[in-house]
């Protein structure tokens, strides 16, 4: 039996976000792909994250940094406030989610909308706006 998936969908990692992180499966809808990115995060997945961002931004990705920041932020939940298309018909979509995360020690909550969108048929991260 597989750990719970970092998610906090309730179901277990490997029926929830491992099969998109591991690349057995395509996240269908942009909240899968939000929960797998969350996951990968949490797991220290940065190819998966790189991978998953717009093919205009991924290659300003920083490997290095984003290792260093999942190494020292914890993520501790999700909660996913609202959706509007990102359906597996989309062909863009909005999640709107709360992380919480730890740091030294210290919680925060991390409050983004994001945007995603179908690349030859893949969803992908195109950016967010953060709150507070």
């Amino acid at each position: 039996m597989s750990r719970p998936c970092p998610c906090a969908s309730s179901k277990t990692y490997d029926r929830c976000c491992g099969p998109f992180i591991e690349g057995a499966q395509a996240p269908a809808t942009a909240e899968q792909l939000m929960r797998s990115r969350f996951s990968a995060y949490a797991l220290g997945k940065v190819d998966y994250l790189i991978a998953t961002r717009s093919a205009d931004k991924r290659s300003s990705e920083n490997r290095e940094e984003l290792v260093q920041y999942c190494k020292s932020v914890q993520c501790v939940g999700l909660k996913i406030v609202a959706r509007q298309k990102g359906g597996p018909e989309d062909t863009e979509g909005i999640v709107t989610f709360h992380a919480s995360l730890q740091a030294n020690g210290r919680r925060s909550l991390h409050i983004e909308t994001s945007t995603f969108a179908r690349e030859d048929g893949r969803w992908v991260y195109v950016d967010g706006v953060v709150k507070g």
